[in-house]
């Protein structure tokens, strides 16, 4: 009797191990096919889709479902550090490009559905730039500690070149969201770690993106206020060095240096003089940079229609 009734145990809990062995080897599948759509969609081909792209409003109009998409396989796969990257910074360039300069370009008499969008805006930089950070806090998990507490070097002694896209891209969401609202003041006292994340970047790998290091900084240096951190000339020297960098085929730096230090120095003839060389770029002649080149040329011919919203001019008698 007590022979059957272990056969009986026995018997009974096989088909359990069974079911048990084959759930667990389902949910191992199911990861492992996950992380291959994940590698897949984070492959650099896969940002080509989007920046070689000649239709702006295609793309705007897409964005927002991949970075959902994207954002929905990362809870599933948090540790993909190619996923995140491309989430994280797809929230910062939807943010940029859809929202706060279409925002910007429009009429004053929009303002609400202007505020509406600034809003948006400054929300997803920051979003963008958190899921970035939780990534980066993987290396180093006392990384916003050591920032806050200004030991800069400890906090990024630990990133590598392989970890320059993701503290560009942090870096950039963080200063994004700022120059959007410049009096959340709370937001502005942080920027030096913002600061300090490009700085790693320029320091490992100085040429990235083909300067958008030195882009990064002629807009840091030629928006800020001398005293928080704000240097024309230094913009000036990281003009050069973008252009440079960029073989002359990214108008990005050319709208940059145009819309702080022109502005700043009043003067409109560099203003205009750097908006028309954006418009004289061909954008199918660097693929790699066609949708940027493409926008800037937009923004350019709108900022050459509202100069008198930049600069003090002299009537004409």
């Amino acid at each position: 009797m007590r022979r059957r009734l272990i056969k009986t145990r026995i018997s009974f809990g096989l088909p359990l191990l069974a079911v048990w062995l084959a759930a667990a080897g389902a949910c191992s599948i199911n990861k492992i096919a996950m992380n291959k759509v994940a590698g897949m969609l984070s492959a650099p081909s896969g940002n080509n889709v989007f920046i070689q792209d000649n239709d702006p409003e295609l793309v705007g109009d897409a964005m927002p479902f991949a970075i959902k998409l994207y954002e929905s396989l990362l809870a599933s796969v948090p540790n993909h550090e190619g996923l995140r990257l491309r989430t994280g910074s797809l929230y910062i360039m939807y943010a940029n490009a859809f929202l706060q300069t279409p925002a910007d370009m429009m009429p004053k008499q929009e303002l609400g559905q202007k505020e509406f969008m600034l809003e948006r805006a400054k929300n997803l930089y920051l979003r963008g730039r958190d899921i970035l950070i939780e990534g980066l806090e993987k290396r180093n998990p006392c990384l916003l500690q050591e920032l806050k507490g200004r030991k800069y070097k400890e906090a990024l002694a630990p990133y590598t070149k392989k970890d320059v896209p993701t503290l560009y891209w942090t870096a950039a969401g963080w200063v994004g969201a700022f120059a959007i609202d410049p009096f959340d003041m709370k937001l502005g006292l942080t920027l030096p770690q913002a600061a300090a994340m490009m700085e790693r970047v320029a320091q490992v790998d100085p040429e990235f993106s083909r300067g958008a290091v030195h882009n990064f900084y002629i807009l840091y240096y030629g928006s800020l206020p001398d005293y928080m951190g704000g240097d024309l000339k230094k913009a000036r020297e990281h003009f050069q060095m973008a252009m440079v960098a960029s073989g002359n085929r990214d108008t990005s730096p050319l709208v940059s240096l145009a819309t702080t230090v022109a502005v700043k120095e009043q003067n409109v003839e560099e203003f205009k003089s750097l908006l028309r060389k954006v418009l004289e770029v061909d954008p199918n002649a660097d693929p790699d940079n066609r949708l940027v080149n493409i926008l800037n040329q937009r923004k350019a011919r709108w900022l050459l229609d509202h100069v008198d919203d930049y600069f003090l001019l002299e009537e004409k008698q």
